[in-house]
């Protein structure tokens, strides 16, 4: 595990409880605005906050992603193995809260028997992100009692670590195409509406997986899998479909489609274009007429 942090202190001592394939920390802390920290494990890693932190710390799984890719941070948090977590303080904020760092294989022992290993390896490489904890904020509550003053044989604490990750982790149907790690028809035909009725056929990815009901590192994962391109790829595409279908089927000149069509201009287009089709919007056309 590899952590950095800068800005942030704890105010006790933390308390923490070693399980089977599984760490489990809790801590009071405080951060400074301006703090920072990063984080990145091999192994999955579970965070419960006991208040709410999202008008204080901002989160990004991207380096030097403030400001363009980062988003509040929520009262829980599923972080996959080899994911890395960028966070930042706005504003001075104390908070408290439990860690759970879980051995990989330790999760698929525990999901896979009840919901078989495909959805258990696909829901173990999906991040969740969680404002209302209400269904596991009393679990959390538990096992941190069992963390500072252990009470009770492993075995409950354990189960009790089991219902936070069956909580919150999001796990697929079995035999459903999101359960094999990609998207369904219907998100597909949603995202295809959506794209359609823009004005000029653009959308962040961040647009695109809200459309979808997914967070935007997890829907970057399955398009790719889905389509075998990235959303920007697969975008950039349909756009091309659609200038060629102007360029066929209208007058239009290639300085206007490309403005239609949010490109920054008739050179932008056409660099795109021959990228993609091989060959300049101009000559495609004179070739497709002459046909």
């Amino acid at each position: 595990m590899t952590c950095h942090m800068d800005g942030i202190r704890a105010l006790a001592p933390a308390k923490w409880r070693g399980l089977d394939g599984l760490m489990s920390v809790f801590w009071d802390a405080e951060g400074q605005a301006g703090a920072h920290a990063y984080y990145v494990s091999p192994d999955p890693r579970i965070v419960i906050f006991f208040n709410d932190v999202s008008s204080q710390i901002r989160m990004s799984n991207r380096e030097n992603g403030f400001g363009r890719h980062d988003r509040p941070m929520t009262r829980a948090v599923y972080v996959p193995a080899g994911v890395p977590l960028w966070t930042k303080f706005t504003a001075g904020h104390r908070f408290s809260h439990l860690d759970l760092h879980l051995h990989k294989d330790r999760l698929l022992r525990f999901l896979s028997p009840s919901v078989g290993t495909s959805a258990a390896r696909s829901a173990v490489r999906r991040p969740a992100e969680i404002q209302d904890i209400s269904a596991i904020g009393a679990v959390a509550n538990l096992l941190v009692g069992e963390v500072s003053t252990p009470s009770k044989h492993p075995i409950y604490a354990e189960s009790l670590v089991g219902s936070i990750v069956a909580g919150l982790l999001d796990i697929p149907e079995q035999d459903g195409e999101q359960g094999n790690g990609r998207l369904t028809q219907a998100q597909m035909n949603k995202l295809i509406a959506r794209f359609n009725g823009q004005g000029d056929c653009r959308l962040s990815v961040a647009e695109m997986a809200e459309t979808v009901g997914l967070s935007e590192s997890w829907f970057a994962h399955v398009f790719k899998q889905t389509t075998g391109k990235t959303p920007l790829q697969w975008q950039l595409g349909r756009r091309i479909e659609l200038a060629q279908h102007l360029l066929l089927e209208s007058g239009l000149t290639v300085a206007s489609i490309a403005a239609q069509l949010g490109f920054s201009d008739q050179a932008h287009l056409t660099k795109a274009f021959r990228q993609i089709v091989g060959d300049t919007p101009a000559a495609w056309r004179r070739l497709q007429l002459l046909r």
